[in-house]
């Protein structure tokens, strides 16, 4: 693929690049400050060959990290994560992943706040209406999400009605394959969603992962009537199932269209526990539905990387492993694999920093990943 970025978008990008230098610079400072460091990176600081508060100067620098360890979030006492510059602040616990054995815990302060409302200067206000109410059709439970599109709807003058849906269960049915019981359960889960949106609620914006999306078309067909009758007009979705080939499926069969056409407008996002969450590059049928994300930066940081080699990021348009760093006040990852590969996109005008497009498992455990209602 040609590499073409225009002079604005190089200059962009550079002045985006000072910028996510300066950030690192600090948030390094941060968790490495016996005044205000977090009790796990003043203690890991020992174990390293270099000294972070002198050796970092720039965002390359994190490089001299070694790869951020799954196993350092499973299990307690979570309260090492937290920066003793956050001292007293009372504090969220998430989970993520826990199919099998200890789920991964995330301390958050006030960051699935920040990231939702930087994603909110995103949406289109015409269709996702200020004032408007949410349904959030997604994981409940320990999860950061479910908090975080409340805050969304709250941050946009509205409120948010939730669904009880335990995504556990669902990976346990599957690997069971007890598919009538997960059915029942999806069944379950929409019939809730539906209650909702037929309740005289006025909910006009939603987040639903992609099958539960599907289902709840199906079903509100069932029932004679579509999303467009019960009001809804924005949609914001997520997870890997979200490829070009569901999108246009869902725009062209479940959404009447084209948002000129059907008038609902939907737009994919990438996110997770660590990153928060990365937008999407407006999703067009002249671009055969192609989804790119750009993670939040400089918060996040997202590259793609060789899978023989995971400090060298490959060629734009090139295939390799999804690398995450996070860098807030309150959590720093200098460097996470994700379970994620992809291609490597190109900055652009809105987001001018690499993307990356194709988000799907990673090949060499694709085989034993579960995806359940994602």
């Amino acid at each position: 693929m040609a590499n073409v970025i225009s002079d604005d978008v190089s200059k962009q990008s550079s002045a985006a690049l000072d910028g996510l230098n300066e950030h690192t610079l600090k948030t390094v400072h941060w968790h490495f400050s016996d005044e205000t460091g977090s009790p796990f990176w003043l203690e890991k600081k020992s174990s390293l060959n270099f000294d972070p508060l002198t050796d970092v100067k720039s965002f390359e620098d994190l490089k001299k990290f070694p790869e951020f360890e799954d196993e350092w979030l499973r299990g307690g006492p979570v309260d090492r994560w937290v920066p003793k510059g956050h001292a007293g602040k009372p504090v969220y616990v998430f989970e993520t992943g826990g199919t099998t054995g200890i789920p991964k815990s995330r301390m958050v302060i006030e960051d699935h706040w920040k990231d939702y409302e930087l994603f909110s200067d995103t949406l289109p206000d015409e269709h996702f209406p200020k004032g408007a109410n949410w349904l959030m059709l997604g994981p409940s439970g320990p999860r950061r999400l479910r908090l975080a599109v409340e805050h969304l709807a709250q941050h946009r003058g509205g409120m948010c009605f939730c669904i009880d849906l335990d995504p556990r269960w669902v990976v346990k049915l599957i690997k069971k394959g007890w598919m009538e019981h997960l059915e029942e359960y999806k069944k379950h889960c929409i019939d809730q969603a539906v209650t909702v949106l037929t309740a005289g609620h006025d909910v006009q914006c939603m987040f639903a992962t992609p099958k539960l999306l599907e289902s709840l078309g199906e079903a509100l067909e069932d029932k004679g009537t579509s999303l467009q009758e019960v009001g809804i007009k924005g949609i914001f979705s997520g997870g890997t199932e979200f490829t070009p080939q569901w999108t246009r499926f869902c725009v062209e069969e479940m959404l009447g269209g084209p948002v000129e056409e059907g008038g609902i407008y939907m737009t994919p996002t990438y996110g997770n526990t660590l990153m928060g969450l990365a937008c999407s590059k407006p999703v067009t049928p002249a671009d055969n539905y192609k989804i790119s994300y750009y993670a939040p930066q400089p918060r996040a940081v997202t590259e793609v990387v060789k899978f023989d080699d995971y400090n060298q990021v490959v060629g734009y348009g090139e295939t390799g492993r999804v690398k995450l760093y996070t860098l807030t006040d309150e959590f720093f990852v200098p460097g996470f694999m994700e379970r994620d590969e992809g291609e490597r996109e190109a900055p652009f005008e809105m987001y001018p920093w690499d993307g990356v497009s194709g988000v799907r498992p990673f090949h060499e455990i694709a085989t034993a990943t579960t995806v359940g209602v994602y």
